[in-house]
């Protein structure tokens, strides 16, 4: 068996480090074959910040990382993954770059704050230069420039402060200290100042990641050549893009992107990067020919290509973009809330409501929770950004003799109030053409009409309509308007990512399994009906496109999650429990104590080395008492002083009493959420170690070196996942057919009293032949206090049907009862 450079079956995700590089990898593929995936998937693969143990601070794009092993320490991973069949996905990363230290590492920005604006690679990076000065404000002091004075010295021609190396202006070297720094192109200041003052763009509210201008030709191929000749070695198979979003003009990079690697590959396998062929070969439907999805022209083969973007509950990806999906957390959306009990969650979230009674706007509701962390972002942490928009937007207007006398505090004000109001990452409008889809302009002039309250003076309001303009590039097609509109859209992304994400996630907390990426935490339940139907768009449309249930993104392992969703089947219990285990260990409030302890649960016991960091991580991220730039350090010993007293001391009843509550259910959801990932449509990614039990939290859990093919003593859960794991991922590279693109999606619908518990459906081959049959159990504790299945019966299609997990048969309409007897789940195929 070979590799196939098309649509892998299932990718198995690496986060290699300088503890876990090349050669490590290159040890695992025998294990990761025997599991059934077809393609590794790595995390990036070029120069980084050494000692980086994820990869995303890329330092150098001509070079493949050294700590890993280098280009020959890949081409070995590579070779020996094809003589087991496996291919090779890597991680992309075009948004940005590290800003290190010390700087030199990063030479491109070398050479920028040696030259300036002149220099030939001012062009790479997002810089503001008619702010500042001229000069790029560099916000890596740890305290005014007054009070750090003493620490910078010249040295062997750099001005260096601690770890930090500045190149010097030429003909600036014997200037004294305080001239030199006035010379430069660069102003060291402050890291406060980074919040107000910052002009270039940078990867959320990190300074320490500058934004590349991967929209410039030159830019692009030069930050992609490496990457595009590890694709014509065949050493890389398929792609997967990091935060698209962020980038100017999503759209043109993934076009531009997608005509570099088929004229690298020139395979003749003509391609859309979807992995599939112009004529729709290969069990892949050809793309319309009206101008909808693009279709390869002649003379190159495509690479199956993934984007990491991140979709609202019912906003579509946009259909014109050349990739064969999103990575999956929408997938991940509709498979957790499947085990979401609806009516369980009004309970307990009444129960925490009364509990920590949080203020609507701080963590009692959740829509009010995201509108005032949206406001505090934009006005706080992305106030530079805003200020960069307000001084383009000015230039605009005053150009325009039809747009004058708008004051730039209005403007600032419209900005705001429209970006507040977006309820999607981000709008894909540019000069010139039509926004990608009319919800683009449905969204803005929604947006629009809202922020218009802001104003007191109607004819002031009318700046809205500029802003509304301007942001879907309508406004003209000069360099203000351009960068106007691009900025809007990248700072609207990094706006949602901030305020939802990493704000108000950790503010509204009833239900923590429903604060994951991708996630509607005022609206998690996903009906069977829903999940169906989502299931049926994905096979439609993106037959190809990725799925996952674990990341090292997810907040939370879905294991974990696993565990915390079980508790909408028991909330009164679960309000019950919390309150004694706070009378008995009292925290410092009780928002606190109620989302510490779902964390504990999660991961089903109090490890002080992993609770610890990972619950001060959560309180930084509210911001309620403490955040990450304005430590509250009393607090923060309360803090782990409780977690200390209470989670991670209570003994061994505490956790069989939780244990007997949550651990069948638990295994339920755990079971049926790795069925549905690896049966339903797409193209399932396994997070490292995910094939077993694994209940983890972000941080510090995913920065971990990975353990693939490790022994493990396993019983109950901890055996039966690896075993479904193994079953399904091999039944997917035996049938790929069945799974992949041209393949067909039914729903199986049970019948009896507690029918509403299974959720079933199959897959087949292309007109109906053959195929499996999944049948996963939502909602069994309800399940068992109802009786359990009964009568219920699940009508199967013609035929004598195996299950794989446990050689049971079954033909016709098949009891329930008896068909997941041993298991909560099953996987049938024909005998």
């Amino acid at each position: 068996m070979t590799a196939d450079p098309g649509t892998p079956t299932a990718t198995y995700r690496l986060q290699l480090q300088p503890a876990f590089p090349f050669a490590a990898a290159e040890r695992a593929v025998p294990y990761l074959a025997s599991l059934g995936v077809s393609h590794l998937h790595l995390s990036p693969v070029l120069e980084a910040v050494p000692g980086s143990t994820h990869g995303y601070d890329v330092v150098d794009h001509s070079a493949v990382r050294a700590e890993l092993g280098g280009v020959a320490g890949l081409r070995a991973l590579a070779r020996t993954a094809r003589a087991h069949g496996l291919g090779l996905i890597v991680d992309v990363v075009p948004n940005h770059m590290a800003a290190p230290a010390p700087e030199r590492l990063n030479a491109p920005l070398w050479e920028v704050l040696r030259n300036g604006s002149k220099s030939p690679y001012a062009r790479w990076f997002d810089i503001d230069w008619r702010a500042q000065d001229g000069k790029v404000l560099l916000p890596v002091l740890g305290g005014p420039l007054g009070e750090e004075w003493r620490r910078l010295r010249i040295e062997d021609g750099t001005l260096r402060y601690y770890d930090h190396a500045f190149p010097l202006r030429p003909g600036t070297e014997g200037l004294p200290l305080p001239a030199l720094l006035d010379a430069q192109w660069y102003r060291l200041g402050w890291w406060r100042l980074a919040r107000t003052e910052l002009n270039y763009r940078r990867f959320f509210t990190i300074s320490e990641l500058i934004a590349v201008r991967v929209e410039d030709p030159e830019v692009f191929r030069a930050t992609h050549a490496t990457l595009l000749e590890l694709v014509r070695e065949g050493v890389v198979d398929g792609l997967r893009i990091d935060h698209p979003d962020g980038l100017a003009d999503p759209e043109g990079y993934l076009r531009r992107l997608d005509r570099a690697v088929r004229a690298a590959t020139g395979d003749g396998h003509g391609g859309d990067g979807r992995g599939t062929t112009p004529e729709g070969e290969g069990g892949r439907r050809a793309a319309p020919e009206d101008g909808g999805r693009v279709t390869a022209p002649e003379g190159g083969g495509g690479r199956w290509t993934v984007v990491e973007k991140i979709l609202a509950r019912d906003e579509p990806l946009p259909a014109s973009w050349p990739v064969a999906g999103t990575t999956g957390y929408d997938a991940l959306h509709h498979i957790d809330g499947l085990f979401v009990d609806p009516d369980g969650l009004e309970k307990l979230t009444a129960l925490y409501r009364a509990f920590a009674a949080p203020p609507a706007d701080l963590g009692g509701d959740w829509a009010a929770t995201v509108r005032r962390a949206a406001r505090e972002v934009v006005t706080h942490e992305l106030a530079a950004e805003v200020a960069r928009l307000t001084r383009t937007a000015s230039r605009i207007c005053a150009a325009d003799v039809r747009l004058r006398d708008h004051a730039p505090w209005a403007l600032r004000t419209a900005i705001r109030e429209v970006l507040v109001r977006l309820p999607v990452y981000r709008p894909y409008a540019s000069v010139g053409t039509p926004p990608a889809t009319d919800a683009d302009a449905v969204l803005l002039r929604s947006a629009a009409a809202g922020a218009r309250e802001a104003f007191t003076v109607p004819l002031e309001a009318r700046v809205v309509e500029v802003v509304r303009d301007a942001a879907l590039g309508r406004l003209g097609d000069g360099p203000d308007h351009r960068d106007f509109c691009a900025r809007f859209a990248q700072t609207a992304a990094a706006l949602r990512a901030k305020s939802v994400e990493d704000t108000a996630f950790y503010r509204y907390t009833p239900l923590l399994s429903a604060g994951e990426v991708g996630g509607d935490p005022g609206r998690p339940a996903v009906t069977p009906e829903e999940f169906h139907a989502f299931a049926a768009r994905r096979l439609r449309d993106w037959p190809a496109g990725g799925t996952v249930l674990s990341t090292h993104d997810t907040k939370r392992s879905a294991d974990a999650r696993a565990r915390v969703t079980a508790l909408t089947e028991c909330p009164a219990w679960w309000g019950r429990t919390v309150a004694e285990l706070t009378r008995s260990a009292p925290a410092p409030d009780p928002h606190l104590a109620w989302t510490a302890w779902q964390t504990a649960l999660a991961l089903g016991h109090g490890d002080a080395e992993r609770l610890v960091p990972a619950v001060l991580k959560g309180v930084r991220e509210a911001g309620l008492r403490t955040t990450w730039t304005e430590r509250n350090a009393a607090y923060e010993e309360e803090v782990t002083a409780f977690l200390t007293a209470g989670p991670c001391a209570a003994g061994p009843s505490v956790w069989a009493a939780i244990g007997a509550e949550v651990d069948g259910p638990a295994r339920a959801n755990a079971l049926g959420a790795a069925l549905l990932h690896l049966t339903m449509p797409g193209v399932p990614d396994l997070y490292m170690g995910t094939e077993h039990l694994w209940t983890a939290l972000v941080d510090p859990d995913n920065r971990r070196p990975p353990e693939p093919g490790a022994e493990r003593q396993a019983q109950g859960l901890a055996a039966e996942k690896p075993l479904l794991t193994r079953a399904a991922l091999r039944l997917r590279r035996e049938r790929p057919e069945w799974f992949g693109p041209g393949s067909g999606y039914a729903p199986l619908t049970a019948e009896g009293p507690t029918a509403a518990h299974c959720t079933a459906f199959v897959r087949t081959g292309a007109g109906g032949r053959d195929g499996a049959i999944t049948v996963v159990t939502r909602l069994s504790r309800r399940l068992a206090e109802a009786g359990g299945w009964g009568a219920t019966r699940l009508p199967l299609p013609p035929g004598r049907w195996r299950d794989l997990l446990t050689g049971r048969t079954a033909e016709g309409s098949a009891a329930l009862a008896e068909l997941l007897s041993r298991l909560p789940v099953a996987l049938l195929v024909r005998i």
